[in-house]
């Protein structure tokens, strides 16, 4: 047994030597390239004289119950004006289009795309149909977008990160701003996995590959390129920007530019942070073992197989040793679960006498380094309590990504758009994207900033800037709640009388209990619904159950409130919504 045992670990574990000291060089690289090199952000230089405009591609299938709440979130707290953004979207999933032409009729730059057939297709392909809308965009209007952007339609985007885009360009020719997912509870394992991966590979091992010379695979989201590398790649491929077939485009994407010589940067994401965390593209990824295991399936089956397929192992001087990185998780991955139960079983046959002991000691060092890094690089952006979890979230990992390359075979034979469930962050997450409250009024000209800052410095302990402005007289009420809308990213209305029907929908005592107004029905699916708070998830749910249609929620003034409902007797004060 002894030897059948041997027989097995020996070559098991010389692999994950192999892989563990591949590894070791990686974090040494890291921990001397930080040590050496000059602070990225200083290399930006002076600020751009003037804002590049900026095409924004999203392309989206089967996207209904997030696609609308993203597009009002982000274009709301996007600090940066000149773009535009392009969405793809197919003639057969009419959910998708009916929220896409709400937000177009919403908001002047958002302008769906519609791919000529029905979908779904690729990723890929639905993006290069939106790129020929860009095209056909400048024809018809004039003018030409210097940047092109690519995001996802969960994506939380930074409010600077356009602004930043616009300076790294002046020196790089492909800008990847780093993806984070966002922070879930610490009993979420399979969540914590991606987040435990991207921190490690957003903050460490993308920045060694770049300083060393290699090359940037694209992330999909947060991706943006000049448009002369653009241009560039969809002249070789006679027009196209990315090959349809392809399950990881933006991948290849970053490996084609780098071979055309074009220059690539990946953004720091704890260097340009703010008060409001990491300079980084934020989302939730898969939250249960099935979506996770379909995700990364898709990922093996794109980054190894159709990689090694297409590319090889010649990507230019020095990039076998990447492609080597990306691809050792085909076998890797396997092999870890097997190596774990082995090298379990050989510590209980007292494998340390044998000859070879010191190969299983070697790798139990190389292992327990890994994890202290896995450790420190999570604490980085998540914090020590969900860092020091991550060796626990690894083995969870192991099996995950087990699944997900024996479904990668599969997937190598009939690539498709393989659906990921999307779900859009809540409220919490998203106000702290959202543009201060007096940089709202500034920017609508209620207000100067000067105004502002001294308001901010006089006004009393704990009353809230808008509050203090209304009471000065400083601002109007209507001007208060229509630049909290823009910044909650809530329609603002002055209601006059709220419709029969919708009346007759919402009970009274639900409308009171609330604070709202019923207001109107549209599409005989919503009810809109007005008040001068910000609605509560518990708020929403209980109006759809009382009425039977999904909630829509508009802000009102105080004053515009007690006008209709108090009549009724509810005179309790308003609550400002806390961000005034």
């Amino acid at each position: 047994m002894d030897r059948l045992l041997a027989g097995a670990l020996v070559p098991l574990a010389m692999w994950v030597l192999a892989s563990g000291l591949d590894d070791l060089f990686l974090d040494l690289a890291y921990l001397y390239f930080r040590l050496t090199r000059r602070p990225r952000a200083a290399g930006l230089g002076v600020r751009p004289a003037r804002e590049k405009k900026i095409a924004l591609l999203i392309p989206a299938w089967q996207e209904e119950g997030v696609i609308e709440q993203m597009l009002d979130h982000n274009l709301a707290a996007i600090q940066y004006r000149n773009y535009e953004v392009f969405v793809g979207a197919y003639p057969n999933d009419l959910p998708t289009l009916s929220r896409l032409r709400t937000a177009e009729l919403k908001h002047g730059l958002v302008h769906v795309v519609l791919c000529p057939h029905e979908g779904p297709t690729s990723k890929a392909d639905c993006l290069n149909w939106v790129y020929q809308g860009l095209l056909l965009w400048e024809e018809e209007h004039g003018g030409r977008f210097e940047v092109v952007l690519h995001h996802d339609a969960e994506d939380l985007i930074h409010p600077r990160s356009l602004e930043l885009i616009n300076r790294y360009v002046e020196s790089y020719d492909m800008v990847q701003v780093p993806v984070l997912p966002l922070p879930t509870s610490w009993r979420e394992f399979t969540h914590g996995v991606y987040c435990d991966e991207f921190a490690y590979s957003h903050g460490r091992e993308l920045a060694v590959r770049v300083w060393m010379g290699g090359f940037l695979p694209s992330c999909g989201v947060g991706t943006a390129y000049r448009r002369a590398a653009v241009d560039r790649v969809a002249w070789n491929h006679g027009g196209r920007l990315l090959e349809p077939e392809m399950l990881t485009e933006d991948y290849q994407m970053g490996l084609e530019l780098h071979r055309l010589g074009c220059t690539q940067v990946l953004v720091d994401a704890e260097e340009l942070g703010d008060e409001r965390g990491p300079f980084a593209t934020r989302e939730y990824f898969p939250r249960r073992l099935r979506g996770a295991v379909r995700q990364r399936g898709r990922w093996v089956a794109g980054i190894a197989l159709q990689g090694w397929e297409r590319v090889g192992w010649d990507a230019g001087p020095g990039q076998w040793y990447w492609l080597w990185r990306d691809r050792k998780g085909l076998v890797g991955n396997p092999l870890t679960i097997v190596a774990n139960v082995l090298f379990l079983w050989g510590l209980v046959r007292g494998a340390w006498e044998w000859p070879w002991g010191w190969l299983l000691a070697a790798n139990l060092g190389l292992v327990l380094w890994r994890q202290g890094v896995r450790v420190a690089s999570v604490a980085r952006f998540y914090g020590w309590r969900f860092g020091l979890l991550a060796p626990l979230r690894a083995l969870w990992g192991n099996v995950i990504n087990f699944a997900a390359t024996v479904r990668a075979v599969r997937l190598f034979f009939a690539p498709q758009w393989l659906k990921t469930d999307h779900c859009y962050p809540g409220l919490p997450a998203l106000r702290s994207h959202k543009k201060r409250l007096g940089e709202v009024l500034v920017e609508m000209g209620a207000v100067r900033a000067e105004a502002v800052d001294g308001a901010l410095e006089r006004r009393g302990a704990g009353e809230k800037l808008g509050e203090y402005l209304v009471r000065l007289g400083m601002v109007s009420e209507v001007d208060l709640y229509r630049a909290l809308g823009t910044q909650q990213t809530l329609p603002f209305e002055l209601v006059q009388e709220g419709e029969v029907e919708a009346l007759g929908r919402l009970p009274w005592e639900v409308a009171v209990k609330w604070r709202v107004v019923a207001v109107r029905v549209t599409h005989e699916r919503y009810l809109w619904v007005a008040g001068p708070e910000l609605p509560t998830d518990e708020a929403q749910d209980a109006i759809a159950a009382a009425s039977g249609l999904e909630p829509r929620f508009c802000l009102m003034t105080p004053t515009n409130y007690y006008q209709l409902a108090g009549s009724k007797g509810h005179r309790e004060p308003a609550v400002l919504p806390p961000s005034t």
